[in-house]
């Protein structure tokens, strides 16, 4: 699958696309325009992937076992072919952190949480963390595994939480207008708080909807204030 990269140096910064998107959608529609000083000035490298989710829970065409698990085997792509492809054209110890809007912001906290080993934080923007709210019924362990609002109220394992609690990128942003769901953002919260994990809930004004002009200018202001 392809990846774009742009930039040669700061933190290695991985897109995930929005709903049925793909490598070169940010930019596509000038999110990487917006985000170009940073890269320029050797503060953030960036690399976009595909999703599958025209192969997965967009398909209407597949049964719910048939999307899960190929929602499974794009994780493995990230964690097994993604992140050492960054690390061999960065460092390893370049810090990588996920961001993703819509459905991506999903998969972008999704792969944090679940390898944070491997991930050092997460930017994800108008998103719904509950991976029942596009599953049409579907739910099985998978499923539960894969939904951060599922799974993360009862992650007890002592090294997982501390990994999470070491990192100190998880931005979790919103708007409030057309079509956002702020409260996902805050539920969210709410049980990172509940586990002593740091985060920062960030929801702008009902001006902001759920559309590139939000994330074009979420993102330039969250790399020029806290990276």
């Amino acid at each position: 699958m392809p990846i774009a990269v742009y930039g040669d140096y700061g933190f290695a910064l991985l897109l995930i696309p929005t709903a049925a998107a793909d490598y070169l959608e940010y930019e596509r529609f000038q999110l990487m325009d917006s985000i170009r000083p940073f890269i320029d000035a050797g503060r953030v490298k960036v690399f976009s992937i595909d999703s599958i989710n025209t192969e997965s829970w967009m398909n209407n065409h597949m049964t719910g076992h048939d999307k899960i698990n190929r929602h499974k085997q794009w994780n493995e792509y990230v964690f097994n072919e993604v992140i050492p492809f960054i690390r061999n054209n960065t460092s390893q110890e370049t810090p990588i952190v996920t961001c993703g809007a819509s459905f991506g912001a999903l998969h972008s906290a999704n792969l944090f949480f679940k390898r944070p080993d491997l991930i050092n934080g997460c930017i994800p923007m108008s998103g719904v963390y509950e991976l029942t709210e596009y599953t049409k019924g579907h739910y099985d362990d998978d499923v539960y595994f894969n939904s951060p609002m599922h799974y993360l109220p009862n992650l007890s394992d002592h090294t997982i939480l501390e990994q999470i609690r070491g990192n100190g990128h998880i931005h979790l942003l919103s708007g409030s207008g057309s079509h956002e769901d702020p409260e996902s953002a805050r539920r969210l919260a709410g049980i990172l708080y509940g586990k002593g994990i740091w985060y920062e809930l960030d929801i702008w004004g009902p001006e902001w909807g759920h559309d590139w002009p939000t994330w074009r200018a979420m993102l330039p202001h969250y790399l020029g204030t806290r990276f």
